[in-house]
């Protein structure tokens, strides 16, 4: 596997200022430099920017044109074996039932814990915050994701706490949101990503049409750092916390699941992967063998030679960890990113959650993609929304993942087919 861009030697800029002011910060200094208004500046410092780490990059891009080739991996990349990927045994099996007192055991031992991602703004949903998008009359994708924590909390007869990944773009709203749901009993806490600046092709900074700098999240994989920053870590293992579910906000049947921890407890990994049989058109990582180590491959960093119709799988970005485990730095990769901003190409570098696997023992679990088991169901459109909507709501009801939803009535009118949310009024 090769060195990860931040492990390298660092690049150095000298920034003329003029006079020396030593009371002047390194962000001070990149304002006098680079031009960042008051507003920008305090944001970036709000939010953790790393100066130093943005330079380095400016200078790759000014001096390594084409670095986005470092992104994928030159040899060494093998599937996996038939033996490395575990199936999820089926919801009416002893074996299933098995895992799931296991896992229920833990559960009210105060041991787990769901975290869910939810930085993303729905820019196809009318650029909301993503977690706040309805998807049923009023009720939100976070309305749905934290009914089902609180199902599992009575369940077992105990509060599990909810930590919710933000970001620069959806920080005060979801903070909001968790203080409400506190209110009502649960134990929702949030904790915000890192930011970044975009850059242009030759290592400037990125400026809107208004003259704007253009500032983004830097990747789900800021997880580790960003939890470990706010102190919820720290304070989930002091309570007696052992375990986390990862999910990505708009994946709704990706619930938190007794049985999927104890296969995780049992298997003594530091993380469980799930998996789901490949479809056509699936974009992403996949597990495969790289340097003899087990891992998550993204589809951009496999080499040209490779064929990944060799992996019958897919990775869901869904995931239990071991929260010691998290409690380490981990030299991640920067990955270069191309995004289109007011029809213009602009840079940015990201981290991805997958690549922990490379660093971590990881168990890779096969779930269902279909059914009432279903544990995969992204919703990234009001169109795949409404396409989706009947299998998931048949789903959750099969879990009583809705107890704390009022959308009863709704649920018996998931077979109709309408352009909108089931019962919505809108046409």
């Amino acid at each position: 596997m090769r060195a990860p861009l931040h492990g390298a030697k660092p690049y150095v800029r000298v920034l003329q200022t003029g006079q020396p002011d030593l009371f002047r910060t390194g962000l001070e200094v990149f304002l006098i430099v680079d031009g960042i208004d008051e507003a920008t500046l305090q944001l970036l410092r709000t939010h953790g920017f790393d100066q130093e780490l943005c330079s380095r990059w400016q200078a790759l891009l000014r001096e390594l044109p084409g670095v986005e080739r470092f992104n994928c991996l030159k040899a060494g990349v093998e599937p996996l074996g038939s033996g490395e990927i575990r199936l999820l045994p089926s919801s009416d099996s002893i074996e299933r039932r098995r895992l799931t007192e296991v896992g229920l055991q833990a559960f009210a031992r105060g041991e787990v814990g769901a975290v869910v991602l939810a930085g993303g703004m729905a820019t196809r949903f009318g650029g909301v915050v993503k977690a706040l998008a309805p998807v049923v009359e009023s009720q939100t994708f976070l309305d749905f994701k934290l009914s089902d924590v609180r199902s599992c909390s009575e369940r077992a007869r105990r509060t599990l706490p909810v930590f919710l990944m933000t970001s620069f773009g959806s920080d005060a709203l979801l903070h909001q949101a968790a203080r409400q749901f506190r209110n009502s009993g649960m134990n929702v806490q949030t904790f915000c990503q890192f930011i970044s600046l975009r850059l242009t092709e030759d290592g400037a900074l990125f400026r809107t049409q208004d003259g704007s700098l253009s500032p983004y999240a830097p990747g789900h994989g800021d997880l580790p750092a960003a939890l470990r920053k706010s102190g919820l870590l720290d304070a989930f293992m002091s309570n007696g916390g052992r375990y986390l579910c990862v999910s990505n906000v708009d994946n709704l049947t990706a619930t938190l699941d007794p049985a999927i921890v104890g296969a995780h407890i049992e298997c003594g990994a530091a993380v469980t992967v799930e998996v789901v049989k490949k479809a056509c058109g699936d974009q992403g990582g996949a597990p495969a063998r790289v340097g003899g180590v087990p891992q998550i491959v993204e589809t951009f960093r496999f080499p040209n030679e490779f064929d990944q119709d060799a992996i019958p799988v897919f990775n869901t970005n869904t995931m239990t960890m071991t929260a010691s485990a998290l409690d380490q730095d981990f030299a991640l990769s920067w990955f270069l990113v191309r995004k289109t901003v007011e029809g213009r190409t602009a840079i940015q570098f990201e981290r991805l959650i997958g690549e922990l696997t490379a660093y971590l023992p990881t168990q890779f679990l096969q779930v269902e993609r279909t059914g009432l088991d279903s544990r995969f169901q992204p919703v990234k459109s009001p169109e795949e929304l409404a396409q989706r909507i009947p299998e998931i709501l048949k789903a959750l009801q099969a879990r009583n993942s809705m107890q704390a939803l009022p959308i009863d009535a709704c649920v018996d009118e998931v077979g109709s087919a309408r352009g909108g949310s089931p019962c919505s009024d809108e046409t």
